[in-house]
């Protein structure tokens, strides 16, 4: 029997995202001290329509603002990892990314009561080290890789990659990947940022946006008899109220064609059970 799930995924990196690009004026912390209201305003509608999801959370924002943290864990949704500071594991040596990610997951643990199963990196830009080391801290699953859509795959280690010669793919691991894209992200899409290396332009109409999110379920349904759409939002962008109406259509519209919407751990869980990974 065909089985579409959709996972709604939020980065609930409140000003860590700001501080780590080194964006620290007031009017740039500010910007992500509004996910604290969104956060509100999405909890509340989540459970208005009992609706699981799953909130990569950064240390940072566990430890700044427990209340709101306190409540996702209170609407039942699953916190996964998001890093401690929101700095790119490629960016960090092999000690800090692996000391960075035993912080943050130290802080989930004391958050719900055990440590994240799921993780997903910061800016979604891994090292070469961090398959290994979600491996060796006992993470189930990744979402961070673009190498698929619907299809959750092994995440490999230690592709062979050098100008002038052919990829040779590394070894599959018991990792699953759960598959993501910036085009089912609304942070490009909506987030106007401006600094000294680049321009994102954003500002693009929501209804238009979650017209094409809402394609690419309708697309899964016509080629998959089982997959999964993983949704990636940010508090601060989608909680606008304008963005929000937006939403709460495609919400509507993926109820009404059948979505079957779950945590990215129990979708993981599921995709294993299927012998899809």
């Amino acid at each position: 029997m065909p089985r579409h799930i959709v996972c709604l995924t939020y980065d609930f990196d409140t000003e860590s995202g700001f501080i780590a690009r080194g964006l620290t004026t007031p009017t740039s912390l500010s910007r992500g001290e509004f996910g604290l209201t969104a956060s509100r305003r999405l909890v509340d509608m989540l459970e208005q329509r009992g609706l699981p999801s799953t909130w990569f959370i950064p240390g940072f924002t566990i430890e700044s603002h427990p209340r709101e943290c306190e409540m996702v864990v209170a609407g039942g949704h699953e916190v996964a990892h998001h890093s401690w500071a929101h700095v790119p594991p490629a960016l960090q040596s092999r000690e800090e990314e692996d000391a960075d990610m035993a912080r943050a997951n130290e802080a989930v643990r004391r958050l719900t009561g055990r440590a994240a199963r799921g993780y997903r990196s910061p800016s979604w830009d891994l090292s070469e080290n961090t398959v290994d080391l979600l491996l060796e801290h006992g993470f189930e699953y990744d979402s961070s890789l673009m190498g698929g859509d619907y299809i959750p795959y092994r995440a490999r280690r230690r592709d062979h990659v050098k100008l002038g010669e052919p990829i040779v793919y590394g070894e599959p691991t018991g990792l699953i990947e759960m598959p993501i894209t910036w085009s089912l992200d609304d942070h490009p899409h909506f987030e106007f940022l401006r600094t000294k290396e680049f321009t994102m332009p954003g500002l693009k109409s929501a209804r238009s946006v979650m017209e094409s999110w809402y394609d690419e379920f309708v697309y899964m349904q016509k080629t998959v008899d089982w997959g999964i759409v993983t949704y990636t939002m940010h508090p601060y962008v989608i909680g606008r109220g304008f963005r929000m109406l937006a939403f709460e259509g495609l919400l509507d519209k993926l109820a009404a064609a059948g979505a079957v919407f779950m945590t990215m751990e129990d979708a993981a869980r599921e995709a294993r059970e299927r012998r899809m990974v």
